[in-house]
């Protein structure tokens, strides 16, 4: 019997695991989310492939994405991130990263848990995509990017959002034939 996975995982060994293991898996931890959201803002323009590959390079020069230290980031952190090859170097994206840690932190300051504000936009309980893999924006994703971008955060438009959303098992995207589908929906 062949397993079928969604077309992106592809033939690279790390982005079938990646597949396997951890894209569409419902993530509730808030750190651990704001990481994913971290990287995915790293990937707009660009394949998850990449993004993926350097994963644990982003985690080392963003100090394991906690998010105080990278609300403190100035001209030098953003100097040092502009000079490390093991990241993508866009200065937008690095500038978004921190203002985004500022929201994090503004809306925790504010006693709002970044988990639940998430999952509130879809009552708590992950939605099934339509299992086409072709879906590039949601109803979902278009409203929480709205929500984030009030409380200050950027680079977080519809297409962007949704994409995390996915990958944070918040949508169920995996394809309809795919093994995961069922799998992260129990």
């Amino acid at each position: 019997m062949t397993m079928h996975r969604c077309r992106w995982a592809g033939s690279d060994a790390r982005m079938q695991a990646y597949h396997d293991e951890e894209w569409g898996v419902p993530v509730r931890d808030s750190r651990a989310l704001w990481e994913k959201l971290v990287l995915d803002t790293f990937q707009a323009g660009l394949s998850w492939r990449t993004i993926l590959h350097k994963r644990d390079a982003f985690r080392a020069a963003f100090e394991d994405f906690d998010p105080r230290r990278i609300a403190g980031y100035g001209p030098a952190e953003i100097e040092r991130l502009m000079a490390d090859a093991g990241i993508v170097r866009a200065r937008a994206k690095i500038e978004a990263t921190i203002r985004n840690a500022r929201g994090f932190l503004a809306m925790a300051e504010k006693g709002e848990d970044f988990s639940d504000f998430v999952w509130s936009f879809v009552d708590g309980e992950p939605c099934m995509g339509d299992g086409t893999g072709s879906a590039a924006r949601s109803s979902a994703g278009d409203a929480l990017s709205a929500a984030l971008k009030k409380r200050g955060f950027s680079f977080v438009g519809p297409v962007v959002v949704h994409a995390w959303l996915q990958a944070v098992g918040v949508i169920n995207d995996h394809e309809t034939e795919c093994f995961r589908r069922e799998a992260v929906s129990l």
